[in-house]
């Protein structure tokens, strides 16, 4: 039997529905700007009106959408397994992704990532039971840009087991991105029944839906692979100041991404998710390690989970430059409070600098912070048939219930263990060990996973078909041979 499972809520009933009111509104009044024929297209058929570019979308287009968005839907790893739950109150993670430049652990500079890069980041998140899923972490700026985005999941489906959250760049790399994953599914219907993958979608803000973006949406539906929408106001700058006004701009967005979605294929899988940040005055930046910004996060997953959709949010990383106490600080508040608002999917974890590095060494960290949340989410539970009376059986004032056999039997039920990146020694003890640091021993506790980790089996033609797949688009894009990835 457990106990209430801690809860955060920061919008009333009431502010939820001017919430979605005011984004119909915004529909309406503006419109949003649908930069696709094709989308715009989808639209007016189903009786929206459009001047120029810029659509009218009526309440009761979006509402018939919402009506078909499944509830739910799992992501599978690649033999077939249910790993991810989109829907509820299930809580995941996964690394932040799309970072350009790697914390180099030995001089803690920001270096242009490469393929090698990546490979160490997926191994060490591989190695991790906190990560639910893979991301297509960094870039690989070694490989031309045409076909970027698909080295990244290549490289990921190597050295990876698990779901994976990635994106494509073009719409040429999109339907190329599916078929890798098929390769493992073995035909289309069952990749539709068991997805591997989610894939990002983002509008501009503000209310805009790109000829790309849209692209995106369309295929996605068509094929039925999983869409997660990341609408990103930015608050003071490309969304309105407030919280709130953001919050609207967000839902404006998604409820117009949705309607195109479902319009292109009814039913299709699709998520509420976002990057949102407020803007800094003081510096002209986006702090994604805000209070504010997880605020904004937190309040647009309570508006989809109104509606019963899939929630995604980008939580859990720093504006740091190391990882340092701000470092920690940022990063654990942010995914405790993602994981308190019940989010599905929360990525972030490992990135420092406004999302533009990753580094391994805080996944590591990041992951001893999300143990602690999934213990918490986990609640108090009645382990015992009394909760406390019968355990005082024979005590006689003393402190000797380490002698009890429950006990040995309920502490590693009852405590989250961490690993050693978490000290949790004696001053004696510590000094002793070396006086070592969080981010001293995380280099550590990075090495000791990279050794222990085992490349995934495959059939040899899946590997073999994919490798030659890979390798023939490279060729097309300029390059003579696939980078060395150790």
């Amino acid at each position: 039997m457990t106990g209430m499972q801690p809860k955060l809520e920061l919008l009333s009933y009431d502010l939820i529905a001017r919430i979605l009111d005011e984004a119909f509104q915004l529909m309406q009044k503006p419109g949003i700007k649908v930069q696709s024929i094709e989308g715009r297209g989808l639209l007016i058929n189903a009786g929206a009106t459009a001047e120029g570019d810029v659509v009218k979308i009526p309440e009761r287009i979006v509402r018939k959408s919402l009506d078909t968005v499944p509830a739910e839907f799992y992501l599978y790893d690649r033999s077939g397994n249910p790993k991810v739950h989109y829907g509820g109150n299930s809580v995941h993670y996964d690394p932040g992704s799309s970072g350009v430049h790697i914390l180099d652990p030995e001089t803690l500079e920001h270096r242009t990532s490469y393929a090698p890069d990546l490979v160490r980041v997926v191994k060490v998140a591989e190695m991790l039971p906190q990560y639910a899923a893979q991301s297509t972490a960094i870039v690989c700026n070694e490989v031309p840009k045409a076909i970027g985005d698909l080295y990244r999941l290549y490289i990921v489906l190597l050295f990876s087991q698990k779901p994976i959250v990635t994106g494509s760049f073009s719409l040429q790399t999109l339907g190329t991105m599916i078929d890798m994953l098929g390769i493992f599914s073995g035909d289309r219907q069952k990749m539709a029944d068991k997805p591997q993958a989610v894939f990002d979608v983002c509008p501009s803000p503000p209310l805009i839906w790109s000829d790309f973006g849209v692209g995106n949406l369309i295929e996605l539906a068509r094929r039925r692979v999983p869409a997660e929408l990341i609408s990103m106001p930015l608050a003071g700058v490309a969304a309105p100041v407030t919280l709130l006004g953001s919050i609207v701009q967000h839902a404006a967005e998604s409820l117009s991404g949705i309607a195109i979605h479902q319009l292109a294929n009814p039913s299709a899988p699709i998520v509420w998710g976002g990057a949102p940040a407020i803007f800094d005055m003081r510096r002209g930046t986006t702090p994604m390690g805000a209070i504010e910004t997880a605020m904004i996060d937190a309040a647009y997953a309570q508006v989809g989970k109104s509606l019963n959709i899939p929630t995604h949010a980008y939580l859990g990383a720093s504006d740091a430059k190391i990882v340092d106490a701000q470092a920690g600080l940022e990063s654990g508040v942010s995914a405790l409070i993602g994981a308190l608002a019940g989010i599905n999917m929360i990525s972030g974890a490992g990135m420092l600098d406004f999302l533009a590095c990753q580094s391994p060494e805080k996944l590591v960290v990041d992951a001893e912070g999300i143990a602690m949340a999934q213990r918490l989410l986990a609640g108090i539970e009645v382990q015992t048939e009394t909760l406390a009376t019968a355990l005082f059986e024979g005590i006689n004032f003393k402190g000797d219930f380490l002698k009890q056999k429950v006990t040995r039997e309920l502490f590693s039920k009852e405590q989250n263990l961490p690993s050693a990146v978490i000290d949790r020694d004696s001053i004696r003890g510590w000094q002793a060990a070396g006086s070592l640091d969080t981010f001293a021993r995380a280099k550590i506790r990075t090495c000791e996973l990279l050794a222990a980790y085992e490349c995934p089996h495959y059939a040899p033609e899946q590997e073999r078909e994919l490798r030659m797949m890979v390798e023939n688009l490279a060729r097309k894009a300029g390059m003579d041979a696939l980078p060395r990835l150790e």
